[in-house]
This record gives C-alpha cells, sequence and structure tokens, in this order.
C-alpha cells in the first residue's frame, strides 16, 4: 500500500515534471520545427503573464531565412577600422553629424544637461545606424525576434528580447505589424525591445516612446548610455572612462572605436 506522503511526493514530481515539459520550446535550426516550438513557447509566454494580444500575434510570426542569413554575414565586423569607416561611410556621418548638431542644438543641450551625453557619441550612432533616420528597416520585428529565440545560436539571449517584444505588444507600444531591422531592432538608432523597455525615453514630452522619432530616439540613446555608466564630461575614447558605455551598445570592436572616433570628429576634439 503506497503512503499518503509518498503518494504526495510522487505527485508534485509529476507536476514539476510537466510544467518542465511545458517550458521546454526546443531551438532549431531550420524552419522545419519553427511552428511547433511557437506553439510550446506561447504555453510558456502565457504562463509567465503574457497577454492575449502578444500571444495572438506570437502565433502569427514566421520563420524570417532572411533574419538567420543577417545574422551568419556580419562580415564588416570584421573589417580594419580604416576599412571599416569606409564601407559604413565614416567620413559622410561626421560631415553630416556637424551640420545636425548645429541645426539641433536645443535638443542636444538638452539631452546633454538630462544624461550628460554630448552630441558626438549620439550623432555617431544615430548616422552609422539609419544615417540618421533614413532607413530603418522593413523586416517584421517580431518575426525576426522569434527566429533569433528559436535559433540554436543564441537562444537565451533572444528569449529576453522576445518576451520583451511580447510585453511591448500588450502595452501597445510595439504592434504585431511594426518593422524595423533584420535582428528585430527598431527606431532611428535601432533599439532591440528589451532595450526598449529599459531605456525608452520621452525626448519630445509628448508622454509617449517613440523610436521612429527623432527626440525619442536620441534621449533613449543617451538614456541607455548612462545606463551603461557614462559619466558626464569624461572622455570616451579608447582607454578612456566612457568608452566603456559605447562597448555596451555593439559587442563589435571596430563598431566602438568608429563610433568614438566619429563622436570626437563631431564634437571638435
Amino acid at each position: 500500500m503506497i503512503s499518503f506522503k509518498f503518494g504526495m511526493l510522487v505527485a508534485t514530481y509529476a507536476v514539476l515534471t510537466m510544467a518542465g515539459a511545458a517550458q521546454a520550446a526546443q531551438c532549431g535550426k531550420s524552419a522545419k520545427g519553427f511552428e511547433s516550438w511557437k506553439k510550446e513557447f506561447a504555453l510558456e509566454a502565457k504562463a509567465n503573464g503574457v497577454k492575449a494580444k502578444g500571444i495572438a500575434a506570437l502565433m502569427r510570426t514566421s520563420y524570417s531565412a532572411a533574419t538567420i542569413q543577417a545574422d551568419r554575414s556580419q562580415k564588416s565586423f570584421k573589417l580594419s577600422l580604416a576599412a571599416f569607416m569606409q564601407k559604413r561611410g565614416g567620413p559622410t556621418i561626421a560631415a553630416r553629424g556637424k551640420s545636425l548638431k548645429r541645426s539641433n542644438a536645443a535638443l542636444f543641450k538638452s539631452i546633454e544637461r538630462k544624461y550628460g551625453v554630448p552630441p558626438g557619441p549620439l550623432l555617431a550612432i544615430w548616422g552609422m545606424e539609419t544615417g540618421f533616420g533614413g532607413f530603418t528597416g522593413n523586416q517584421n520585428t517580431l518575426s525576426a525576434v522569434a527566429t533569433l529565440a528559436y535559433d540554436c545560436r543564441r537562444p537565451d539571449y533572444f528569449t529576453d528580447h522576445l518576451y520583451a517584444a511580447l510585453k511591448l505588444i500588450d502595452r501597445g507600444t510595439l504592434s504585431a505589424g511594426t518593422k524595423g531591422a533584420m535582428h528585430g531592432e527598431v527606431g532611428q538608432t535601432q533599439f532591440l525591445p528589451k532595450n526598449i523597455l529599459l531605456y525608452g525615453a520621452d525626448g519630445d514630452g509628448n508622454g509617449g516612446v517613440n523610436l521612429n522619432g527623432k527626440a525619442d530616439a536620441l534621449a533613449s540613446t543617451a538614456k541607455f548610455l548612462k545606463g551603461h555608466g557614462w559619466v558626464a564630461g569624461a572622455g570616451y575614447q579608447p582607454g578612456e572612462p566612457n568608452f566603456g558605455a559605447i562597448q555596451g551598445w555593439n559587442a563589435a570592436s571596430v563598431y566602438q572605436r568608429a563610433i568614438a572616433l566619429i563622436g570626437k570628429q563631431i564634437d571638435g576634439g
């Protein structure tokens, strides 16, 4: 005869096992398992507080082969600094950045007063990411992030961003149709969803955060840099105190050095 205590232990183990199975959305390396993964992940997301709007948007996503291709072919980050600057139009970004610094002087003064970040690195990032808002991407954001959360290369990293994207959809900040860059970045300076939650800022004072707007995008970028250790008045070249904040923006060494150099050219250093 099985004791009551033993029976309770067996039942508890069964519940825990089922819970673990419900969260075992398996990563994949092709489109083949994506639809099954979505169903498993939707159950996990619902159990973790994602609401009906977010779940419905998730179920409408599609596997993005273009996102996977882009993720596997970031060859420019392996270039020398000089070659990277030439390929990405560094001198053009610096020249236009100087002009935009003058024409948006009040905005940059307000941002620097609040976050301690000068115009140079903000303009360098803005120019490098989207050509100062000229092209923010045409890839469906949620499909891109869901594809990368499913993909076996970096599932944990992009699962965090997927949860953030679903929360933003539930709140109405993003929609199922939001479009951006190939890795799921959105807006004029290209924010991933989790960073929108953490650092999204209202730069134009209208009470909302819209990263497709210039003021919000630049204020959010400054808030990100401050959140990564930016110290007002300190230098931001390699070896200086604020270079670490630039490193937080992008993991590629050549990108970090390009932002620091272009920013210095814009700020007149």
